[in-house]
């Protein structure tokens, strides 16, 4: 359309070109004026306008480029961006879409707004922000879409400002400051007037809160509301990594003085409510660095043969009780973070580490799920029940390890006749379908300064898989038990711990990289036909270069596990009914089973369900704010292990491909960086999102994921925890 019009009103009736376009000088090109036409609608969005108008506020004089301006009105009229009100009068199309939703910011000024009835994410450019923050409801209008553009939205007010915090580095002058952050949701640093430092000091690792941010002023204000320390300090970046997530990193003084108050004796009335098992073999195993034991094993054979393993969690929920300081304060948190170097947990110490914490010889609270089993680990008999207890020993997983391999030990005989259970019930559950994950951790040995002195490896052994397949069992018990109920009878709202069949699309996607390594592996059949395909393939990879990134892809293509009132089975575990029961010391789904399992034992009535998902919900979202922290924990810790290494050369595989470039992971350390896709000077390379793979336009040089690859260590950024690697 707009090439017909402009063809035929290029020339004037004597065939000559108009003397004005020759005296009006530089001519403005046609892609320039369509966007200062759309400006000058969107600028006025009430407002009628005629040719003339638009040529006049566009600065257009000649009449050849008024005559563009004609021809572009009736352009921007057919994609329905204007709308003709009465004869060559156009106003700004689709007036009063309004939509609310919420604000997300980006620091490539790629902002989007969500909408609240769950529409697609619309587009905000930067100058339609009206300076919004991330994660603030708004109100917007729609603005009209043109052929061939997205569509495009504009903030007309903010209808709640989110508690927005960022964290980053003081530059103090003399009169004024600013924070320098590198937050992925704000572009601009803080301005801080001096008077809002908080005794704030230069290269001080801080806390702001944005205060406001005027009218066209570039930089938003803000007030520190906590200083870090020393940027670069092992402390204030640990704190920092927290804060960034919007996670706590000390804990509430009124909290703590709560639990001083709660006392760690137990009434003989409380013990004579409870089975007794103070005489019966049990211990803990756990990580040698653990304080919190929430889990306990007993075992004892039984006159017919056979033999009873008892599964002994902390009982929490006796010491703090629903409404109590502490209680709110363990929801807000929902579970305890591990980073590289620490815990924050989700209780306060005195409880975590002392009152409800299974320590050797000390009688501690209970709830148990008690099995009976025979000697191929087929249950004949369970009971769930309240408990007393008293360790006989603190294992770590490596003295039990020790015992397991050697057969001599502590309690040699319990351990072994554990283990052996555990192996059956382990080898049932393959067989039912379950995907064996055995992965590797990558751990760092801390200096007392806790800078990364080395890296080593944590194998998943027998004795952290006797404890694995205990918590298993017992965690599916009580699940069943509440969840199984017979026909006729209703279900009881519960908390469970889901995870639902994975993305077809995302396991064809799977199956398809899979195969350039040479393996294969069915997508389609039954869920355990699937299962077992996986399995087969994880046993295949064991010890080959490629095995990480395989097992990083398949985790990737699975669903997240989460919590939810409704139980839709747990597909990686193979189980059809599963809950967290046995960590309440520091996952708050835990606490909210053992009260609802206390309840419907003493045959309580169910409870509100809107109440229970919204707390399932909230879970699921820190457990996932506590995992990103602790990954962050984890990259920052490599990034300064990495940073006396500059110009060395080590060898890795491709374990991303992106369209800013390649990430590799070293085969020594596992440490990740990234070779910018810029630093690839022997040719323009093209993303392929579809096959991860990036292209040489010129050459048709090809890198994939796995592939293996040379690097040199060129850059170590602390601050954006990121390793730049070259391609040797």
């Amino acid at each position: 359309m707009y090439l017909v019009i402009t063809k035929n009103m290029k020339k004037n009736r004597s065939g000559k070109k108009d003397n004005k376009e020759k005296k009006s000088g530089k001519r403005m090109k046609k892609q320039a004026m369509i966007q200062a036409v759309i400006a000058a609608f969107q600028a006025s969005p009430k407002d009628f306008f005629n040719y003339k108008q638009i040529s006049k506020i566009i600065g257009v004089e000649s009449q050849v480029q008024k005559l563009m301006v004609v021809d572009i009105l009736y352009g921007l009229a057919a994609d329905d961006f204007i709308a003709e009100i009465d004869r060559g009068r156009y106003r700004l199309n689709n007036l009063g879409t309004m939509a609310v939703g919420t604000f997300q910011r980006r620091s490539n000024g790629k902002n989007s707004f969500i909408p609240e009835d769950g529409g697609a994410p619309v587009f905000v450019a930067e100058r339609n922000s009206g300076h919004a923050m991330h994660g603030d409801k708004v109100k917007v209008q729609i603005l009209a879409k043109r052929r061939g553009a997205e569509a495009e939205a504009e903030v007309m007010e903010i209808l709640e400002r989110t508690e927005s915090t960022f964290v980053g580095k003081l530059q103090v002058a003399k009169s004024f400051a600013f924070l320098v952050t590198e937050d992925k949701t704000l572009a601009n640093d803080i301005f801080i007037p001096k008077d809002k430092l908080k005794g704030g000091k230069n290269g001080d690792k801080a806390i702001a809160r944005i205060t406001q941010w005027p009218e066209g002023v570039k930089n938003p204000f803000g007030e520190i509301i906590d200083i870090l320390g020393k940027a670069g300090q092992n402390n204030a970046e640990m704190h920092a990594i927290l804060a960034e997530f919007g996670l706590p990193y000390k804990y509430p003084e009124k909290v703590e003085k709560a639990a001083e108050q709660i006392p760690e004796t137990i009434t003989p009335e409380e013990i004579a409510k409870r089975e007794d098992f103070r005489k019966t073999t049990t211990f803990t195993i756990d990580p040698k660095d653990a304080k919190d034991f929430d889990d306990a094993l007993s075992v004892r054979q039984l006159p017919n043969g056979n033999w009873e393993v008892g599964v002994h969690i902390a009982d929490v929920t006796h010491y703090v009780r629903p409404e109590s300081i502490i209680e709110k304060e363990a929801v807000s948190r929902a579970t305890s973070v591990y980073l590289v170097d620490r815990t924050i947990p989700m209780l306060p110490e005195r409880l975590s580490n002392l009152i409800c914490s299974l320590r050797p010889d000390e009688e501690k609270l209970c709830f148990s799920a008690i099995f009976e089993m025979d000697a191929n680990a087929e249950m004949k008999a369970y009971r769930l029940k309240r408990t007393v207890i008293k360790s006989d020993r603190r294992f770590t997983y490596e003295e039990a390890q020790q015992i397991i391999e050697t057969g001599e030990g502590d309690f040699k005989e319990e351990i072994l006749v554990l283990n052996e259970l555990a192996k059956k019930l382990r080898a049932k559950r393959f067989e039912n379908g379950a995907i064996n994950f055995d992965r590797y951790e990558v751990k760092f040995e801390i200096d007392a300064n806790g800078k990364p002195v080395g890296v080593y490896f944590k194998e998943a052994k027998d004795s952290n898989k006797l404890i694995e397949e205990f918590m298993l069992l017992a965690n599916k018990t009580v699940a069943e038990f509440v969840g199984r109920v017979p026909k006729g009878q209703t279900k009881k709202t519960f908390v469970y711990r889901i995870h639902d069949l994975p993305d077809p699309d995302k396991m064809e996607n799977f199956a398809e990289l899979v195969r350039r390594f040479g393996y294969k592996m069915k997508t389609e059949g039954k869920k355990s036909d699937v299962s077992k395909g996986i399995n087969r393939l994880l046993d295949s990879i064991q010890g080959k270069p490629e095995e990480n990134l395989i097992e990083t892809l398949a985790i990737r293509a699975m669903q997240k596990a989460r919590y939810s009132t409704e139980n839709v089975g747990h597909y990686g575990l193979a189980f059809d009914y599963y809950t967290h029961f046995t960590s309440p010391i520091r996952r708050y789904p835990d606490m909210m089973v053992h009260r609802l399992l206390e309840r419907y034992l003493e045959n309580g009535r169910s409870v509100p369900k809107p109440k229970y998902e919204d707390l399932c919900d909230h879970s699921s979202n820190m457990e996932q704010l506590a995992a990103n922290a602790e990954r962050a924990s984890i990259k920052y810790k490599q990034v300064e292990f990495m940073s006396d290494k500059l110009g060395l050369v080590f060898d890795g595989v491709i374990s991303g491909v992106t369209e800013w470039g390649l990430y590799v992971e070293l085969n020594e350390n596992k440490c990740e960086g990234l070779v910018p896709i810029r630093d690839l000077h022997d040719d323009y390379y093209e993303f392929d999102e579809k096959n991860y793979t990036l292209t040489g336009r010129r050459q048709k040089n090809q890198f994939r994921l796995g592939d293996p690859v040379t690097i040199k260590v060129a850059q170590a950024n602390l601050e954006r925890k990121q390793l730049d690697f070259m391609l040797v």
